[in-house]
């Protein structure tokens, strides 16, 4: 198992492929609100955030009642009206599947809130893999370590022995932080040289060549 017993994921672009259904339905939903547009880089550098940072740093001046008017079509956007495909990365199950059978213990982190989690595991089928997991409305966000700290102490983990996965600047920084190596997923929503500016343990182009670096 090497120096890592706690191998714990962000969910968003490091096991699911759902940016393109993100920066949609965020754009979808501005327009609908009157909010102006984002661009599509800028959704993705805030993708991991909770989404009170997001609306924050892509619509500061939308507050109170408008912010509420928004989030209500957003999430229908996401969750309802918006066609784009959100499948896990393919070999993400398997993965997941070897890294238990070997003994690791798995767990989230992410800036989705509980009852999106909860969705996605559903949706997906692969909730059982997980020992634990917090979500961006049980702990303040990402890149504040709380949500890698609580799950630590709920596994019993020593930060020497955790590694957090994760595709965004927000899951490097958060590692960091607590005190644990990040390893950076470069096929997810951020460009490899931001993520290189967080000092990553290592990248990781496809999700399938994790075992393989976790043995290397």
């Amino acid at each position: 198992m090497g120096p890592y017993s706690l191998i714990i994921f962000d969910w968003d672009g490091t096991l699911m492929d759902s940016a393109g259904r993100i920066v949609s339905a965020m754009q979808t939903a501005a327009r609908m609100a009157g909010q102006p547009v984002p661009e599509a880089r800028a959704v993705l550098d805030v993708m991991g955030l909770s989404m009170s940072l997001v609306y924050d740093i892509l619509f500061p001046g939308m507050v109170g009642a408008a912010r509420e008017h928004y989030n209500e079509i957003y999430r229908h956007q996401y969750v309802v009206a918006d066609p784009t495909p959100t499948p896990l990365f393919e070999g993400a199950e398997p993965v997941l599947q070897e890294l238990r059978e070997a003994g690791f213990k798995l767990a989230i982190a992410t800036g989705k809130a509980r009852p999106g989690l909860t969705r996605a595991l559903g949706e997906t089928g692969v909730g059982h893999y997980f020992c634990a997991s917090r979500c961006a409305d049980e702990a303040a966000s990402k890149p504040d370590p709380a949500m890698i700290d609580a799950l630590l102490e709920e596994t019993g983990t020593a930060p020497e022995r955790a590694l957090m996965i994760g595709d965004s600047v927000h899951d490097m920084a958060m590692a960091r932080n607590a005190g644990v190596h990040g390893l950076a997923a470069t096929y997810g929503a951020q460009l490899r040289e931001r993520l290189a500016e967080h000092r990553p343990v290592a990248f990781l182009d496809d999700i399938r060549l994790l075992p393989v670096w976790l043995r290397a």
